[in-house]
């Protein structure tokens, strides 16, 4: 006997086959997804500190989650651009010049930091005992950046330096230096091969500073540990906006809405894994969406004027 139980049940059972078909037709176009980061500390250092959360999502999503290391931000761009990456974390800066050059990716999160807020800073740092107070006792000495498309080791610091009527860095400067990441920036800073470095820093128990000293990998020159009083912060940013985790924007709703909610779940479902992400110095994901970095991409193209304005 038909009746309208049966006929509500039977739609539902419908629905539900339905839902379950869509999934297992994105699985079979995505049997392994490939998520990206670009290194801020060493390639071992970095899967140490991802491996956990990439098993996790792998189990949420039920495929495959592999871990692709970035050789630089650049990497991470082109990767999204041809598709090779779904799911990528980038730097503020990295994302607008994606976004700028027609890459087809979308924000859905950023980091919340333990105090509740989602920026960071863009600092400049001198050794302790140098002579140099401020960015105006560095004229004519040696300046290490990070990546051409780092928000806090290269658009940001030459944003800040613009303001200080520094328009042309290579010229102050007696040396301007890409080291690579930001470990490298810092290693070449208590090496003496620069004379002040930029990096990032959210608070003193959070940047690579403290990653670094915390792990004993900035020595002195006679082989002992540094610590935090050996830096001086000559010169600190305005605060950025905390980099997004984008996907691709042409993946199927219910993938990108599976990885969202794993995201969003990881705290409480994965501490440990949470946790290792930033050495519990972070509250939680933060939903975001792309025209939060509506912004840095007016900041990008100011910094590409200086250098337009340099070359003519």
């Amino acid at each position: 006997m038909i009746n309208r139980r049966t006929v509500i049940a039977g739609a539902a059972a419908l629905a539900f086959s339905a839902t379950a078909s869509f999934a297992q037709d994105w699985k079979a176009k995505y049997p392994e997804l490939t998520f990206a980061v670009v290194p801020a500390e060493n390639a071992s250092g970095v899967t140490e500190r991802w491996a956990p959360f990439i098993t996790y999502l792998s189990k949420e999503l039920g495929v495959k989650v592999n871990l692709r290391i970035a050789n630089d931000y650049a990497a991470v761009i082109e990767g999204q651009r041809t598709g090779a990456i779904h799911i990528a974390s980038h730097g503020s800066a990295s994302f607008a010049r994606a976004r700028m050059t027609g890459v087809k990716t979308e924000a859905f999160a950023n980091d919340r930091n333990i105090d509740g807020t989602t920026g960071y800073y863009s600092m400049f740092f001198v050794l302790a005992k140098s002579p140099y107070k401020s960015i105006d006792d560095m004229k004519g000495k040696n300046l290490g950046l990070v990546d051409p498309n780092s928000t806090s080791g290269n658009n940001v610091p030459r944003f800040e330096l613009n303001k200080m009527q520094i328009t042309d860095a290579e010229s102050y400067f007696g040396k301007v230096v890409y080291t690579g990441s930001h470990e490298n920036a810092l290693l070449a800073l208590s090496q003496g091969t620069i004379d002040v470095a930029a990096n990032q820093w959210t608070a003193d128990n959070d940047s690579t500073l403290a990653q670094m000293l915390t792990k004993g990998m900035l020595k002195n020159a006679d082989g002992s540990a540094m610590k935090k009083e050996d830096f001086r912060i000559v010169q600190k940013s305005a605060p950025i906006l905390n980099g997004p985790y984008a996907v691709l924007t042409d993946m199927p709703a219910d993938l990108k809405a599976g990885i969202e909610k794993a995201f969003f779940a990881v705290p409480t479902k994965d501490k440990a894994a949470f946790e290792r992400l930033s050495d519990g110095q972070k509250k939680d994901f933060n939903a975001a969406t792309t025209k939060d970095w509506d912004g840095m991409i007016e900041l990008i193209k100011f910094v590409d004027s200086l250098r337009k304005r340099k070359a003519s």
